[in-house]
């Protein structure tokens, strides 16, 4: 996997795409893939993991996809 997502080796230019990367290769990418498609196969699953089983810490221990399927007005009950 290649580390930069950026036009230079600045890791602060894009934080959401390095905080992600961080993510899938210290919690989910925990053993060498023997392919590409072994690759692959982990990492939409990792994905579908950290949306809508791994709870957050920033959205009060909920999932990614619990708030997003959310009505706003429900929302601010959360908050």
């Amino acid at each position: 996997m290649v580390p930069s997502m950026t036009d230079g080796y600045d890791c602060y230019q894009n934080a959401l795409a390095e905080r992600m990367n961080g993510i899938l290769k210290g919690e989910f990418l925990i053993y060498k893939c023997n392919s590409g498609k072994e690759l692959k196969k982990l990492i939409a699953e990792s994905i579908r993991t950290y949306n809508n089983k791994r709870p957050h810490l920033s959205l009060k221990y909920k999932t990614p996809n619990f708030i997003h399927n959310k009505k706003p007005e429900k929302l601010a009950s959360l908050v």
